[in-house]
């Protein structure tokens, strides 16, 4: 079938999703409707904004549809009318239901951002790095009525860089996975594809993010602590408590070379600065040390290191 007669319905909302929407433009799909959430209040002073995939349709013309639910008699006569041949859905926030998936002819084909069926569900990217996994990828799915359950149709791998941050993982993920896609719907369409059922049996869940999970303490792992503050940076952000008091690392690495660290402070408590000066803010944890390269102390602003590890007293607590 010629691209640009094969109409598809593409689903998504982030970055992630606008980066697939742009290749399917670009490589001359027939996109006749975009489905996204709704336009939500951003920043301290809620200005509502559009999700990414809104404003790249907008930008190339495709009509754009932002229902509250899919699960009603509107929005199932409003995708029917379109008579899609295939929808393509790219970290769309819903599940969608049976009368929606039946509705294409070549059914529908789904860009997770993990290696299915490790990590099913809203946070794959962000549990990838909190646990300190070393490679992820995008799985190509053929959709059911489950979360991430769907038939596996392709994956690509992708390694996660050892201080690698969600934003960048995610963006590279976008990038591979459309690099990927129109090569998956030109195939799958052709019937050149066969899916492989997942083993459920081997499948990990991944719940949305609470605010609560950016918190970590000076006895874990410097490693853990790393991965969190890598992997929840953009939100809520690692952070430590003490009393009342909440300091947010925003950047750090594992110190690799213990020489820095002064003899007579690596027996410190967990907590202690063990260097401050220029760029090296170290701190001892409860295995190795952690080098903070950007935080923000409580009432204050983001700081890089270098700007702000001559207020901190070596030997004393960070915070």
């Amino acid at each position: 079938m010629d691209r640009r007669e094969l109409k598809i319905i593409f689903m998504g909302t982030p970055e992630f999703a606008g980066t697939n929407l742009k290749a399917l433009i670009d490589s001359g799909y027939n996109v006749v409707l975009a489905l996204c959430q709704p336009d939500k209040p951003v920043g301290r002073k809620h200005i509502l904004t559009a999700p990414p995939v809104k404003v790249m349709a907008q930008e190339n013309g495709i009509e754009v549809y932002q229902p509250d639910s899919l699960r009603n008699d509107e929005a199932l006569a409003k995708l029917s009318s379109y008579a899609p041949d295939l929808i393509v859905t790219a970290a769309y926030g819903k599940i969608l239901p049976a009368a929606i998936l039946d509705l294409p002819k070549y059914g529908c084909i789904n860009c997770h951002g993990s290696l299915l069926p490790a990590r099913r569900g809203a946070s794959p990217v962000q549990r990838a790095i909190l646990e300190g996994d070393k490679v992820t990828g995008v799985t190509f799915m053929k959709m059911d009525v489950g979360m991430d359950t769907g038939d596996i149709i392709d994956k690509v791998e992708v390694e996660i860089g050892p201080n690698e941050h969600t934003e960048s993982l995610m963006n590279r993920l976008a990038e591979a996975g459309a690099a990927k896609l129109p090569e998956i719907i030109d195939a799958w369409v052709e019937g050149k594809l066969t899916p492989v059922r997942q083993d459920d049996g081997k499948a990990t869940l991944c719940p949305p993010i609470k605010p609560e999970e950016g918190e970590f303490t000076w006895e874990q792992d410097a490693a853990d602590i790393h991965n969190r503050v890598r992997a929840l940076s953009a939100w809520p952000g690692a952070f430590v408590m003490k009393e009342d008091k909440k300091l947010k690392v925003l950047d750090s690495e594992v110190l690799s070379d213990e020489s820095a660290v002064p003899e007579e402070l690596k027996d410190s408590e967990p907590g202690t600065v063990v260097k401050a000066k220029g760029e090296n803010l170290i701190v001892k944890c409860g295995s190795g040390y952690i080098r903070i390269k950007e935080l923000q102390q409580p009432g204050g602003k983001r700081l890089n290191a270098r700007d702000c590890a001559h207020n901190f007293t070596v030997g004393s607590p960070v915070i």
